[in-house]
Order: structure tokens, then sequence, then C-alpha cells
């Protein structure tokens, strides 16, 4: 249901922390001197005679001096309006750091003025900072307090105990408020109510635990009936709070996962006794019974009596929201948002309004813009008679934002005009919960609303065109990884709701490769390279994918993995490609033999598909489902990829552009890309890249017709075998080379030579090994032997890298041979090539001076020989520790270092990251790692090694290049490390170099605001 207010105005016939110190005053009393030197000058400037004009009349004389006097005036009047301001703001600075200095364990807000603020979240939590920012600003708030995230830390630190003398302090202001409202907390003939509510520095929705109509007990409630005129409003009210409170203070919960809440159970006993459909048919009478039978459900189940004492009431509630911090799904939300446990939350006490008072009454939660779009409208919903859990809860149909008009035309111009007023304030689309009690409008809260990334990109770039904030504020804004959502395909909304509904949803697996893909499923790569070949969109299953599958990769439209993690193979490869993928999906389970994949319920049930069923691939949620999904190509991609939309068409992708051309005037890190096909340069060029950072030459191995002769190379006995298989290799390099140089133009393009162990390439299966003995002319026999020569027990730590190009030079010859041979050639065409040969997994200067003098005789021999010279560098990956450490020898031949923190971060934590997933899992969960140190760059320790190469680097030789190729080039938080480091560039996926692009900006403009 669009739930959506065009934006017009309302229809009318007429037309801070606890860091804070002493330091406010300083900058007070600079202030002031600052604005009356101003006001001073101005009036100098403003008083200085101008020259005569010749023949001026007296009268005009006159009239001249009278404006300058109106002009002295004026600017004087605003510089000490200016410089009231200024004093004022560090008045208000002083009081609030002199209260926190203090330890002042509440702050207190109603009738206009509120003793915290908006810079007050560390303490305040952003609900209470936002309570009392509104308060100052003239917004209607009902009063209130705010217990500070201190106290909950003391609390838990004090063994779930109140501090030393809160209770009392809460006792005051629980009298500040009566005072403001002239009601009574616990007075039936004029009953005062809270509600009581969590509020930590981060948004947790929903997370944490909120109590409403606290204070109602038979006597109040018998009262409020009277007071009010209206016997159904307060049984509503106090059965809710019943049920609220039983469930939040009391803990009477569900006994067991099958069972429904036991009020809830109760509630709908009633409804069904009396014939009644929604909550609202019943009666007070049926109400007074509900509260009657919910106290004897608590009486039963937990054996204490319902609190009358009003104190004794709210006590508790304070108590079990503080304990709601520590709550299963607080703890798992904070996990997975990297929410530190020793923040607390603040509880905020404010005074009740009542959106179920009758049909002058109504709640609504709504946003100053469409949290999905971004369109600048005015969205959300409201329900008439009813309360805030009401519009959330879906027990009702609510209505659109724009038809409060109709029924509230007062309160709607006011809620019209708040909406403005607090988008103008904070400068940022806002999340507001109201409440109308006889028609009267009050603000519950304000936050900067959760919003899609089309919606967050939308919105940051309008709010700069509208001058509501600056292109630097716009750039900071939007989350990096917000801009996946631009790139991906998706599914159309209906289709995978309607999926679902139909119990399509298979099992969830680690979102590994972003989008949204349907397929047919099929098992070995070759089948899905022929299948793709006929027009049949595939699937790719395996427990795990290996450089072999590439082409199978390549083919499908994404792949499903049983094993592996977020940096597996798999996972690289998907993000390299823009494939969508989900890996360790242990739910699922392959028979390649059968060709059939087993999906285990959860609930001891199973499901068979064969080869060539359909599955869909959600790869935002990671989820698996049965069947076909339709999907929609994004705005972004069919513009710079597919080149079939317009960009005067794409709104959308305007808006893209326009952020990402801001952000590339801030930051300082060049960024490059990770490919090695034409495709996935041309592709990393339209993303913005400036460069190629990594060529797998392995990857160029298992295109068409090339890895028959790699494979024959690998099983040579002989070196004079081996340069003529290499020799069959050499024009096939070449011509993948000179594709990617062709595709990067004038931009560097770094090359690494061989990297895996050789058993890679080889066949393991009887067929594939008959069919390369027949290529090679060798027996089955001498196959497999080779094949079981070439087994190693740690392949990541064997024979690979520099080492095999040490033992084999000639196949660095042949590489480097056709790198300075695809120079050229594209060269003559005009196009000044800039080669750059990276060495691997070197450990030793030594290492690197063998291959580098390699490198440099093959490209004399190939510049003689062609009669002209092209500019190449000759550098090395840092990726074990002993290249750390030794970076200033290694810098006596390296030109340039390319952290490969994907095996750095292997070789310093001793963990293969294809092997580690559940170690991982456990560590995470057990807080032994903050985050996956394969996803972002582990800063105490290899970061400390990649800090040590850069110094050690530089001091050798200090215009040496600095970059990084690792899949970490594109995590915001790595790239921000980079940035801190003095790197030069970063490499990443064609498809994250929006959000390395972001990223680096926004690590520039944080720097600059230190």
């Amino acid at each position: 249901m669009s739930s959506v207010s065009k934006d017009k105005s309302p229809s009318s016939k007429k037309s801070s922390s606890k860091s804070a110190s002493a330091a406010p005053a300083k900058n007070g009393a600079q202030n002031g001197a600052k604005h009356a030197a101003r006001a001073n000058g101005a009036k100098r400037a403003a008083g200085k005679p101008k020259a005569t004009k010749p023949g001026a009349t007296a009268s005009s004389l006159k009239a001249e001096a009278q404006k300058l006097s109106k002009t002295v005036k004026k600017t004087v009047t605003k510089e000490v309006k200016k410089l009231g301001a200024s004093v004022r703001a560090s008045a208000e600075k002083i009081s609030t750091a002199v209260k926190v200095k203090a330890g002042k364990r509440i702050f207190f807000f109603g009738n206009g003025k509120a003793e915290g603020n908006k810079e007050m979240k560390n303490l305040l939590g952003g609900k209470g900072a936002n309570l009392a920012e509104m308060t100052n600003i003239g917004v209607p708030v009902p009063p209130g307090f705010t217990i500070t995230t201190d106290v909950c830390v003391e609390f838990m630190a004090n063994g779930r105990k109140f501090p030393k003398g809160l209770e009392d302090d809460v006792k005051k202001n629980v009298a500040l408020v009566e005072k403001s409202l002239g009601k009574k907390f616990g007075d039936p003939k004029n009953p005062l109510l809270f509600s009581v509510r969590s509020g930590a520095r981060a948004s947790m929705p929903g997370m944490m635990d909120t109590i409403l109509n606290l204070g109602l007990n038979d006597e109040v409630a018998a009262g409020l009936a009277k007071a009010s005129g209206n016997e159904r409003f307060a049984y509503d009210s106090y059965r809710r709070f019943v049920a609220m409170y039983g469930d939040v203070v009391l803990d009477l919960k569900p006994e067991n996962k099958e069972d429904i809440d036991p009020f809830e159970e109760l509630l709908h006993r009633k409804k069904n006794a009396v014939g009644a459909k929604n909550d609202s048919d019943l009666s007070a009478q049926d109400l007074k019974e509900l509260v009657a039978d919910f106290k004897a459900e608590i009486k039963k189940r937990k054996g204490v009596d319902f609190p009358q004492d009003p104190h004794e009431q709210l006590a508790g509630a304070i108590r079990a929201v503080f304990n709601s911090w520590e709550n299963p799904r607080a703890n798992a939300y904070r996990k997975l948002n990297h929410i530190p446990a020793s923040w607390g939350t603040a509880v905020n006490v404010q005074a009740m309004v009542f959106g179920n008072k009758g049909e002058k009454s109504a709640t609504g939660v709504c946003f100053t813009r469409d949290p999905a779009s971004g369109e600048n409208v005015f969205y959300g919903e409201f329900l008439i008679n009813a309360q805030g859990e009401d519009v959330v809860a879906g027990t009702r149909t609510p209505a659109k934002i724009v038809e409060l008009e109709k029924s509230f035309p007062k309160a709607y111009k006011q809620l019209y005009d708040i909406r403005k007023k607090l988008e103008k304030h904070y400068r940022d689309m806002q999340d507001i919960e109201f409440t109308i009690e006889d028609s009267k409008l009050f603000m519950l809260q304000c936050r900067s609303g959760k919003r899609t990334g089309l919606a967050s990109v939308r919105i940051a770039v309008e709010m700069v065109e509208e001058k509501l904030i600056k292109k630097e504020d716009a750039v900071l804004r939007v989350e990096p990884e917000a801009l996946n959502q631009l790139l991906r395909p998706v599914f159309q909304p209906a289709a995978k709701v309607q999926a679902v509904k139909e119990g399509r949803l298979l099992a969830k697996g680690l979102p590994a490769g972003p989008g949204a893909a349907t397929g047919r499923i099929v098992f070995f790569a070759e089948d899905a390279v022929e299948w793709a070949a006929k027009g049949e969109a595939v699937i790719l299953c395996r427990h795990e994918t290996s450089p072999e599958d590439i082409s199978g990769m390549h083919a499908a439209e994404g792949f499903l993995t049983s094993f592996g993690g977020m940096t597996s193979h798999a996972a690289l490869v998907a993000r390299q490609m823009g494939k969508v993928a989900i890996v360790g999906c242990d739910a699922v389970s392959f028979d390649y033999r059968a060709r059939t994949m087993t999906v285990e319920s959860g609930k001891g049930s199973t499901k068979v598909f064969k080869q060539g069923d359909w599955v869909s691939l959600d790869g935002f949620a990671g989820e698996v489902l049965e069947g076909r999904v339709d999907t929609t190509p994004s705005e972004v991609i069919r513009v710079l990829i597919e080149k079939d939309l317009e960009p005067k068409k794409a709104p959308l992708f305007q808006q893209y552009a326009k952020l990402l051309s801001w952000a590339d005037g801030f930051r300082k890190l060049q960024v490059r890309t990770n490919a090695d096909q034409p495709d996935q340069a041309e592709a990393a060029v339209a993303f913005g890249a400036q460069g190629i950072g990594l060529c797998r030459t392995e990857h160029m191995f298992f295109g068409e017709g090339k890895i028959e002769p790699m494979r024959e190379m690998i099983v040579a006995e002989t070196e004079e075998e081996r340069r003529a298989a290499l020799d069959k290799l050499l024009p096939l390099q070449r011509e993948d080379f000179a594709g990617l140089f062709r595709a990067m133009g004038k931009l560097p393009v770094t090359v690494r030579t061989l990297d895996p162990p050789l058993h890679e390439f080889l066949p393991h299966d009887e067929a594939g090994q008959k069919e390369l003995a027949k290529i090679s002319g060798k027996s089955l026999e001498q196959i497999k032997s080779r094949v079981a020569d070439l087994h190693e027990s740690n392949p990541m730590l064997g024979h690979r890298g520099c080492r095999l190009g040490i033992s084999y030079p000639e196949i660095t010859e042949m590489q480097a041979r056709a790198i300075f041979e695809a120079a050229c050639d594209v060269a003559d065409e005009g196009i000044d090539v800039v080669p750059e040969i990276m060495i691997p997994l070197v450990g030793t200067k030594k290492e690197l001076d063998l291959q580098t003098d390699l490198v440099h005789e093959i490209a004399k021999e190939v510049f003689k020989a062609r009669g002209r010279k092209v500019k190449y560098l000759v550098g090395t990956m840092i990726e074990v520790p002993r290249a750390a450490v030794t970076a200033d020898k290694i810098a006596e031949t390296a030109q340039f270092f390319s952290f490969g923190t994907n095996d750095l971060t292997q070789t310093a934590f001793g963990l293969s990251r294809d092997d580690t997933a559940k170690v991982l899992a456990t560590y995470k969960d057990k807080d032994i790692y903050a985050v996956d140190p394969f996803v972002s760059v582990d800063r105490e320790g290899v970061g400390a090694l990649m800090r040590m190469a850069v110094e050690l680097g530089k001091k050798t030789r200090p215009d040496i290049k600095l970059g990084i190729c690792g899949e970490q080039g594109g995590d915001p938080s790595s790239v921000e490390f980079c940035h801190q480091l003095g790197l030069n560039y970063v490499s990443c996926s064609p498809y994250r170099l929006p959000i390395a692009r972001l990223a680096a900006a926004q690590a520039a403009l944080k720097e600059a605001k230190r």
C-alpha cells in the first residue's frame, strides 16, 4: 500500500557528551569577541563617509545620510543578535558541561525548555536527545525526563541494582512533570500516566522494551474513566498496560515457540466469546473483565499480584528497560550492526497522551520523505482511536497520511509545518511518531529515518539542490554499501512477496554477491557454459568453487555453494564479475553423481531438486527460492553496462553520477580494479576505474583453447617440452593482455605473474585425465603420476607464486614476453600503455631480484626486436609477514608495493580463508574477532604489518607507489585505513568501484574535519 501525500501545503480557504568540559566558556568568549569586533568593523565601514558628488544638493545629502544611518543601524543590530546568540549557545554548552561533569543522572524536558539537546546522544540516547531538541525548538512534546546511559552502565555493573539515590531523583522529576501538567501521578481524580521507553545512542528499532499507560491501577482506572467521561478508553488503556507490564517487567511470555502470547490468547478468547471482530469492538465491560483475566493469569503463572503502587510500577519499568539492553534480540542486533555492549541505553519517562480516546484522537508514524524512493513527499500512516503499537502491529489497516487532513485539518496543518521545520532543523529526512489527543497534536519522537540505498542517494542529492546541505554533507551521508542497491538487478517486489506467501522460500546462506538471479540448476561448469550457449539462464550449484569453474561461473546468472565464506573463491569471483552469489548455505547439499540438490527445511523434512529445475537467488538477503521470480535490471547498469538507456532518461542514474562526481572531487586515493578480461575492464572503466590494480593471469588460462597447452606445460618432463607448450600459450596470453591494454587506454595495468599451485590447473577426474593423456601424448599412468607428484599438503603455503617462477623461469619468461609484445602492439596503435608487472608471494629480496632481472632481460629483447620502448614498472605484492618486516630491503628492487591482503591476512592469522568459515563464525560470536578479517582489514595485526611496510618502503624509496589489491580494497573501513596509511590507490572488483570511490571521499572528508 502506498502511503504518500504529494508534497503540497495543506489546503486552506485563506490560502552533549561526557567529554564536555569548561572549554565552551573559552570558545564562547572568543566567539563573543569575534562578533563584537565584527560589529565595530561593520559600524566603521558603514560610517565611512563617501565622496560627495559634484552638484549634490542639501536634500540629496540628507537622504544619503539617512540611508547610511539605516545601514549602520541594521548592520549593528544584526551583529548584536549574532553576538547574543553566540553567548547564549556558549552559556548552554557550559551549563550542559557542568551538569554532565557533575554526574547528573536525569535530564528534564517540558514547557518549551529542555536540559539536554541533540548533541547529547551518547548520554541521552537518540530518543532522549531528540525529545530535548524538539522541546527546545518549540515543537509540542509531552513533558518528561531521560535517565542517562551512564546510569544503565552503572546499573549493569552493580549487579542490576539501581545506583544509590536514583529513585529519589526519579520522584523529583515526576514532580516536575506533575507541576508542568497540573496532574498527579497516582491520583484517581486527576491522573498522570507515563510511557517508559528505551533509547540507545544508535537506533535499534524494536529491539528493546516499551511500556505505555504506566500509573494505572484499579482505583486510577476508575478515576480516569470518570475524569475523561470515557469508560471504554480508560479500561482499554488499563488492559494494554497490564499486558505490557506483565510481559516486559514480570516476564510472562509464551512457554515455548509453539505457544502464543498468553495475553493475546486471553484477548482472542474474549473476542470470540462476545463475537467481536476487532479490539475496538470490545465494550467497556468486556475490557474490565479482560483486565481481571490478565491479572489472574499473572497471579497464576508468576505467583505475584499485579502491583497497584504507581511508584513501584515505575521502578519496575525502568529496571526492565535497562535489562532489555541485554535481551537476546538486542544482543543479536548489536552484533550484526557492530554496536558496543558498553554503550548502554537511556530510559525516557514521558507523560502519556492518548490516541485511543475516541474519534477525535489518533496516532501515526510518518516520514518527511518517502524512505523507499527518496521522493520529496509526505509519507506515512495513521489510525484513529488507537495507540502507537496498533500502527505497526498489523491488526488494523492504517490510513494514508494525506487522509489525516480530512479528519483533523488543524492538526494536519500543524504536523505538515512541523515536518518542514524538523527536516530543516536536522537537515535530514526524519522518521516521526505523533499522537493526536482530542484534536491536539503531540510529537513523541523524531530520528533520522531508515532508508533504502536508492532513497539515500536521491535524498542526499536533492537536499544539496535545495541548499539544505552541502556537497560534503551529501557525500558523508550515504553509506557506501548502499550503492550496491543501485547496481544490482532486483526481484520485482510483488513477485518476491508472492513467492514467500506460496511457501517457496527454501533456505538462507551468506549474501556474497548482491542482486537477484533466476535460472535452472546445473552442477558443473561445462554444463553451465553449454546451457548458457543455448540461451538458458543457469544457477551453478557447487559444494565450493575453484578457478577451474571460472567459465561456468561467467556463464551462470549466479551461483550457490554449500560451503565457504564471504571471501571464498565464489564470493570473490561474484563481486568481480558482478554475479549474484549465496555461499555457505548449509541447508542445501549436492549429489553430483545423481545431479540433485537436497534442501533440509529445519523441521526434519527435505525437498529434492533435479538438474534443470528452476531456483531464484536473492543476493541481498541470502535467500534461495523455489521456481522463477521475475527480475528487472537496475537503471545504473542499463546506462553504464548494457547501454540501452540514455542517461537523460534515467533520473536515478543522474543522481548516482552526480553524487560520485562530488565524491571524486574530494577523494585523494585513486581507485583501480581487479580484472582479467576486456569486458571486465570495460565495465570497470564505466564504473570509474583509474587503472587495473590486479590482473590474475591464472584466470586467463581457463579461457577457450588455453587450458590444454597450459596442462601440456605442467605435465612436461623436460624444459624443452615445457617451452614447446609455452610457445602455444604465448600468442594467447599476448592477445589477452592486448585486450586489457586497449580497454584501459592510458591507464596503468598491473599484471600479476602466475600465482596458484600447478595442480589447480590439472583435471582430477579420470575422464579429464584420459583427455589430457591423449592431447599430451603421454600414458594415463604418467598423467596420474604427475597429478600425484604435484599434490601438496598445504598448497596455500606451497609451490606457488614467485616460487614457481624461480623453479620454472621459462613460465615468467613467457608471461613477460606476452606482456611486452602486447604493450608494443597497442602502443603502435597510438595508445600510451602503462604495464606494471607484479611478482607474487615474495618473502625475500633475492626472490624478487631473480624474477625482476628476468623481466628486464625479456623487456630488452622485445624492445630491441620491435624497435621501440614502453615505460613499465616492476613491483611486488606484500602478502607474507616477512616481506612486510623487510620492506626496506625489498624496496631496493621493487618500484611499487601492492598489499595482497587476502594472503597477508591468511599468513598473519594462520587461517585459511576457504577452510575456516565455522571458526570465524564461532570467533565472531564470542567477540574474539569484531569483524571477519578477510572482509575488513585487521588494523591491529595485519594493519600494523602494512604500516611497517609503508614506512620501511618509503625510507628506502620515497617515491614508491603503494596500493592494495586484496578484496578488502572495496571494503569502506579498509579504504579509510588505506587513506590513513597514505597509499596511492585501492583496487577492487569492478562492481565494488562505486563503493570504494565514495568510501575514499568520506575518508578524506573525515580527515579534513579532524
